[in-house]
């Protein structure tokens, strides 16, 4: 495997892990902070938002080497992650996880144009999928740690120890990145020239129900395994290392499909697997064994549809908007982690912390997700790589 993508790879880890451990640790986070789980949920939201805000760098950084940019990208994910594990009060709590995610989109966009530049022809999805799959490991590994580390030390080093990651990224990137030029400068304007057809803000659209629809029962699920499964404290680790190699699964399977298949019919299948997902959740009253299988189901589904994104994205911002265009997947991702979990957390209020009821309101934005890329794919891809080698098979 490519040098290279093992350091991108490294940098998703970190910030995927800064994304995701916070469901993990949720309680004992609320608890430490004097805060209930609902208001907690803002602790998601501020990563979310950050994210959405952090992605404007590349509109001044159009003009760096993409090397030089995921280098400050890991300085500020080890200043968020530094901050967070120092904060003293919920308030600074959510400035720090702001700050950690600000570079998590830009990160993202830069990383994907990388893989895809330094692949092999035909290899592109792969090698993307190889360098999310540092975010797929973040969540079978880093969540589950973190949230052993919260479990039984302290939360905080939860941050501590992504904000050392961070810092061994930094060092990583430096040396087996290797230098490749800046994106085509078509000049402020040009960057979101993308933006003019139907198509990107379908995928967009997409990306956004979907996590939306996602992430009204995934903010959640650490206290959905206890309340719903029955599961204890001590067993919430093991379950968030199930929905992390569930996610690893699902992301490099899409990756070998993605690259000889529809993409964005790719990741219509991982959304309608998560979306089944959702419905279950609200219908079966709950047990250990059904809480874990629809654990797996729908984190095999959430990372199943990344890598077809992503590269829908970074293909339609050709010709000096790939950055922004790769990035702009990150931004609908996170935007819709926040407003799933702001959904989330009113559900639970109105039903009176039923956790059944979060993924049922999480359903209707999943359904349009599925259509958006049902849509998506009669209207523009009518040709595969598949199709075109069985023309050219001699009979």
């Amino acid at each position: 495997m490519k040098k290279s993508l093992l350091a991108l790879a490294s940098g998703a880890f970190i910030l995927g892990a800064a994304e995701f451990v916070m469901m993990g640790i949720l309680p004992k986070t609320a608890a430490a902070m004097g805060v209930s789980i609902p208001f907690a949920g803002n602790f998601i939201s501020a990563y979310a938002l950050g994210v959405c805000v952090g992605t404007l760098m590349l509109v001044f950084g159009r003009k760096q080497p993409p090397k030089r940019l995921i280098v400050v990208f890991m300085v500020l994910a080890l200043i968020g992650n530094t901050l967070s594990a120092l904060s003293t009060g919920p308030a600074m709590l959510i400035a720090a996880r702001f700050i950690a995610g600000l570079p998590h989109g830009a990160f993202f966009g830069t990383a994907v144009l990388i893989a895809k530049i330094l692949a092999a022809p035909g290899r592109e999805a792969r090698d993307i999928s190889i360098t999310i799959t540092g975010q797929t490991l973040a969540n079978m590994l880093g969540v589950p740690a973190g949230t052993l580390l919260a479990e039984h030390l302290s939360w905080r080093l939860a941050f501590g120890t992504l904000a050392l990651w961070a810092a061994m990224t930094i060092v990583l990137a430096l040396a087996w990145i290797p230098f490749v030029h800046p994106v085509k400068d078509a000049g402020m304007a040009g960057q979101f020239r993308f933006l003019r057809k139907p198509g990107p803000w379908m995928i967009l659209g997409a990306v956004f129900m979907g996590n939306t629809g996602i992430f009204c029962w995934w903010s959640y699920v650490s206290p959905w395994l206890s309340s719903v499964g029955g599961w204890s404290s001590p067993a919430i680790p093991w379950l968030m290392m199930l929905a992390g190699f569930a996610m690893v699964v699902g992301g490099l399977i899409s990756g070998k499909i993605t690259d000889n298949w529809r993409h964005a019919a790719t990741a219509g299948l991982g959304q309608c697997i998560s979306c089944i997902g959702l419905v279950l959740v609200f219908l079966i009253p709950g047990s250990r064994p059904s809480t874990l299988v629809l654990t797996f189901v729908i984190s095999f589904g959430l990372f199943f549809i990344s890598t077809p994104q992503q590269l829908l994205m970074t293909e339609s911002g050709q010709g000096g908007g790939e950055l922004l265009a790769g990035a702009a997947v990150q931004i609908a991702f996170n935007f819709g982690n926040a407003v799933g979990s702001f959904i989330g957390a009113r559900m639970l209020e109105a039903s009176s912390l039923n956790y059944h009821y979060p993924a049922l309101g999480g359903v209707p934005f999943a359904v349009l997700a599925v259509l958006l890329l049902v849509v998506y794919s009669h209207r523009y891809e009518h040709d595969t790589d598949a199709l075109s080698r069985m023309r050219h098979v001699e009979v």
